[in-house]
């Protein structure tokens, strides 16, 4: 799995470190972080973050987090549901695999917007020389 995640590998930055100096609004303009950003955290299990995968990614479960996705640019096909193939532990709460048996399969493109609940297995395939980039909300339950 080739996923780069542009925005999302350094630290985590908490509201305050991107808040506007209006009442602590967090404001990404077209979408895109403020300069030096690139996670907001805001607690009580609520994250976003910009994504960014340009190859096939390995099965993904997130047990208690369901992720909101919104496509910005590029194109994919997302497989969800169904088994998960060769499961492993992969962090707390998370489950990796090599790939779905018996999955649905449905294309991706600027402005969908996708819901995967918690405990959904989800992979997704992008062509050879294609992308995607996507607003990443992660919403964990207690």
């Amino acid at each position: 799995m080739k996923t780069t995640l542009l925005l999302a590998v350094v630290a985590l930055f908490s509201t305050a470190a991107i808040a506007q100096s209006d009442g602590g609004l967090t404001v990404w303009p077209k979408g895109v972080p403020p300069a030096g950003t690139t996670r907001a955290s805001f607690g009580d299990g609520f994250a976003m973050m910009i994504s960014h995968r340009d190859g096939n990614g390995r099965v993904e479960v997130h047990q208690i987090t369901a992720d909101v996705m919104v496509v910005q640019s590029g194109g994919a096909t997302l497989m969800t549901g169904g088994e998960v193939v060769d499961p492993v532990t992969t962090g707390p709460n998370e489950i990796g695999g090599s790939a779905i048996k018996g999955g649905v399969s449905r294309l991706l493109a600027p402005g969908d917007v996708v819901e995967i609940p918690p405990g959904v297995p989800h992979q997704y395939f992008i062509e050879k020389g294609g992308q995607i980039t996507y607003l990443l909300i992660k919403v964990t339950r207690k």
